[in-house]
Formats: C-alpha cells, structure tokens, sequence
C-alpha cells in the first residue's frame, strides 16, 4: 500500500481510482500524517470480527442460571 500526499491525489484523483479498481489500495497524507485510505469497494474491512457468539458450543449454562445465588441475594437485600 503506497501513501502520497494530498496534493497529488487531488491532482491525479482519476488515475488514482482506477488504480484503486484494479486492486490496489492507497493511504493519502496530509501535512505527511495519513489521513484516509481510498480502497475498493469489495475490500474486506479492518474491523475486529463480531465477538457475540464467540464461544458458542464451547461453554455450557446452566438450566437454573437465572435462579443461581438467588437466596444469597434475597437475603443481603432484606438484611439492614
């Protein structure tokens, strides 16, 4: 992936799309920090994979878990 600065993605933004269409991907800078990344429409993203569900078939919760502690924690509540 190749950075260039912003002044010549705007002056040559045409030619930088269609590199982008074949495959490519460019990191565009400015004032030399990057500040955008033009890639393709069918990249796949960056973001972290969905951690819901992660552990599905790996642990097993018990039939009774909404009921667990259940006389421990009446008994704080109406302790004074």
């Amino acid at each position: 992936m190749r950075s260039i600065n912003m002044h010549e993605a705007k002056t040559h933004f045409s030619r930088l799309v269609d590199e982008v269409a074949a495959g490519e991907s460019v990191i565009i800078a400015k004032a030399g920090k990057p500040a955008a990344r033009l890639v393709p429409l069918d990249a796949i993203p960056d973001r972290p994979k969905s951690l819901i569900g992660f552990l599905e078939g790996r642990v097993t919760v018990p039939a009774d878990f909404d009921r667990m502690g259940q006389d421990e924690i009446a008994a704080l509540f109406e302790s004074r």
